[in-house]
Formats: C-alpha cells, sequence, structure tokens
C-alpha cells in the first residue's frame, strides 16, 4: 500500500530515475535486430463516476473536475508505446434498482496507441462525463480484465489504474476476490488504486484490491497528486519491470549486507536503524533512495533519515523526511560524489555505509510485527568532472561546512570590530 507525500516528491523522481538506470541494458539488447520488439503496454483507466463525485473537497473543486483536470493531463503525456483505454463506472444509470446500477460500466475510450486525434477524442469524452450512479467496482474490474486480454500475447504488460472515491455498491461480488482471482489467471495485469479523500472503508477496500495483485494504493487530497500520480504509472506500464532483491539489514556497519546497483527490499522495525555496505570506487558517485511503507495505521509525526557514513561512524551527508499526517510512504535520498584515485593509491574504492532510520510508533491497538516495508535503491555513475555543485565540494560532509561557517563568523567578526572602531575614532574627534 504505497501513497505519495507531497514534499517526498523529490526522492521519488530520483528512485525512478535510478530504478530506469539499472534497467537501460535491457532496452539496448532488444533493439540490436536479434530479438523481436516487445508488445506495446496496455493501460485502462477506470475512472468512478457515481453520485458521490460531486462533492468539492479537492482544492476547492468537486472531485469530478479534480479527475477530469487530471485526465487531460495524463492523455497529453501519455508516451506513444502505451496502448490506453478508459472506461467508467457509476456513469449512466441514475434509478435506485441495484441490479441495474450494478451493471453501469462502460467502455468510453477504447484501449489503443494515442495520436493527436485520439487524443481529442478522449479527451472530449471525459469532458461529458458527470456524477450519476451507483459504485460497481467488482463488475467493473471484471469488464476492464477482458479489455486488456483480447489478445493471446502473454509477454504483453496490462495495467488498471482504478481512481474511485468510495466503497463498492454490488456485494456480494467483492472487489477483492475479483482483484485475486484476476491475478490467478497469470495475464500480467496489475491494478492500481487510487482513492479520492477516502474514509477508513474506502481505503482499506481500495488497497485490498491492488495488494492482490501487487499494485500500489495511493490516496489523493489535491489535484496535483492525481495527476502526478496517475502519469507515473501510466510512465511505469512503458518500463521494464524491476523486481527487487530481498535483503536484511544489520544492527552495525561491520556486520551489514554488501549492496551492489539495484533495487533491494527489507522490512525495519519502528524506531530502528538498519546498516548496509557499499563500496564505491574512485571517481563515482553514489546514490541511493530509501522509501519506508506505513502499511498499517502509525502515530502521527514520524520521519525516515538516510546516512552515509564512513566505517568508524563519521557522518559524510544525509537526507531526511518527516511528516505528521496519514500517509502510506515516505522517502529520501542522498548523493556522494568521489574524486578519481591518486596515482599511487592502491586501493580505489571506498566503503559507505547506508544508515536506515525511522521514527514511526504505532497505536497500542496496532501490531508492530513485522516490521514495515523498506525499499532502498543504489546506483553508482561517474562523478562529475568539474567541482560544479556543493556536494562535490563536501559541504555536506559536516566537517567542511563547520570549517566554513567558523572562517565567515571570524572574518564578520574582524570587519565588525574595524568598524566600530574607526566610528568610535570619529565620536572622539568630533
Amino acid at each position: 500500500m504505497i501513497t505519495r507525500q507531497r514534499p517526498a516528491a523529490w526522492a521519488f523522481a530520483l528512485l525512478a530515475a535510478l530504478t530506469a538506470g539499472l534497467v537501460t541494458a535491457g532496452p539496448a539488447a532488444a533493439g540490436d535486430g536479434d530479438e523481436p520488439a516487445k508488445p506495446s503496454p496496455k493501460v485502462e483507466l477506470v475512472l468512478d463516476v457515481s453520485g458521490s463525485m460531486r462533492a468539492r473537497d479537492i482544492d476547492g473543486k468537486s472531485r469530478m473536475a479534480a479527475a477530469k483536470q487530471a485526465f487531460n493531463e495524463v492523455l497529453d503525456a501519455t508516451p506513444d508505446e502505451v496502448a490506453l483505454g478508459i472506461r467508467t463506472l457509476g456513469a449512466n444509470y441514475r434509478g435506485d434498482d441495484r441490479r441495474t446500477g450494478c451493471k453501469d460500466t462502460e467502455l468510453l475510450y477504447p484501449v489503443e496507441q494515442l495520436d493527436t486525434s485520439g487524443r481529442t477524442d478522449a479527451k472530449t469524452a471525459v469532458a461529458t462525463l458527470a456524477p450519476t450512479g451507483w459504485t460497481p467496482i467488482g463488475p467493473t474490474l471484471l469488464k476492464a480484465a477482458d479489455d486488456l486480454t483480447r489478445d493471446d500475447d502473454a509477454e504483453r504488460s496490462r495495467r488498471i489504474v482504478l481512481i474511485s472515491d468510495g466503497e463498492d455498491t454490488c456485494q456480494p461480488l467483492d472487489p477483492c476476490v475479483v482483484a485475486r482471482d484476476i491475478s490467478a489467471k497469470g495475464i500480467n495485469l496489475t491494478i492500481d488504486t487510487l482513492g479520492l479523500v477516502p474514509d477508513a472503508k474506502t481505503r482499506d477496500q481500495l488497497s485490498c484490491i491492488a495488494e492482490a495483485t501487487g499494485g500500489t494504493y495511493t490516496s489523493i487530497r489535491h489535484t496535483d497528486e492525481l495527476s502526478g500520480r496517475v502519469k507515473q504509472l501510466v510512465d511505469r506500464a512503458a518500463d521494464p519491470v524491476v523486481t527487487p532483491v530481498e535483503t536484511k539489514g544489520a544492527a552495525e556497519c561491520s556486520a551489514a549486507p554488501e549492496l551492489k546497483s539495484g533495487l533491494y527490499t527489507d522490512r525495519e522495525k519502528f524506531g530502528e536503524h538498519r546498516w548496509y555496505r557499499v563500496d564505491v570506487p574512485a571517481g563515482k558517485e553514489l546514490r541511493a533512495s530509501v522509501s519506508v511503507a506505513a502499511d498499517r495505521a502509525v502515530n502521527q509525526d514520524y520521519g525516515v533519515l538516510l546516512r552515509a557514513e564512513t566505517p568508524n561512524g563519521r557522518e559524510i551527508v544525509r537526507g531526511q523526511e518527516s511528516g505528521d499526517g496519514r500517509t502510506d510512504v515516505i522517502s529520501t535520498g542522498l548523493r556522494h560524489p568521489t574524486p578519481e584515485a591518486d596515482d599511487d593509491e592502491d586501493d580505489t574504492s571506498r566503503t559507505v555505509c547506508l544508515r536506515i532510520s525511522n521514527s514511526f510508533s504505532a497505536p497500542a491497538s496496532v501490531k508492530t510485527t513485522p516490521g514495515l516495508p523498506v525499499e532502498l535503491a543504489v546506483d553508482l555513475v561517474d562523478s562529475p568532472d568539474e567541482a560544479s555543485d556543493v556536494a562535490f565540494f563536501g559541504l555536506g560532509h559536516g566537517w567542511w561546512l563547520l570549517g566554513l561557517l567558523a572562517l565567515t563568523g571570524f572574518v564578520a567578526g574582524l570587519v565588525w570590530g574595524w568598524v566600530s572602531r574607526w566610528r568610535f575614532a570619529v565620536w572622539r574627534t568630533n
């Protein structure tokens, strides 16, 4: 269950960049003509158009208006290689007959690669929507899965992005059971869910749907969060999938696992510190980012700290992020460039200890085991050729910054003292 928090957006961007960097070898190999091109990924956006979407609680406008704005932005940004379609639920039937309302789902725009006219047609179709009826999530997921599996290509990536503001109203067809059944078919289909200003029951149901297929859940309270998250999910469908490698951090750096460039997953107890080691060759820059997910209820006021340290415990650089409201993930990252090795240096690599700390706490009624899910991305790239940024100078290393501040204070004191003596001498003369 993953929700983005706006202050942590840059860390997710770093994580996405690192992940993309880890898999560049795959597309390169496919482009040499020896292997056939992979089929275009398919994405279907499923939008709840039930009556509750009239509520005006997203940036002063209705949930429906926020969704329309987000869809327009997403349609403009959809990669050319992605086949995208739009399906609605609760958009047509206004009556009280439950049986009829639970059949109210429509393929608004077919799943196909978008050209200029296609983007315009899709926007026009979305513009006609108005909040109307029921919330048949289960039946709609079945139809959406059928939309995406009309071909028999097992290698094709398929993704449903469900955007809803309420629970399914068509029980006993439980949407969680539907999602599990879809996952069991082995059709390479992932369902991601986004809850618009959700209550606890809605959040639980949408989380269950996402988890059943290996997808993500996101809580949405602002328009830019909605458009940004949907764009990210559509882009993810176009990227090769990187499966995180399971690892286990240690209680001290000397016993920590050695990590290479890659994506790793672990679990960390509430308030715990865990260490990992990375050997950074001379002339390389270490880039690392971490995300800690709150997969259960947590208390307010929490934070995540990622430190790069030397083996003897001296801090090199840090990244940190904190929050004080309901969220489902918090992320941060750091960079540590190293200079080129001197000719007389035999050992051209340095061990950097990555220390992950969290300050999450849980209510007394919530179990604290197992620990919180942790995702750590590590990448090694070439260091900058010139000292063009603060990180290259090491001003984030602590001692450099302290020295700079001390020197600045000393010079400022000398200047102020000279000015004061001059003013006093002028006063006595006059």
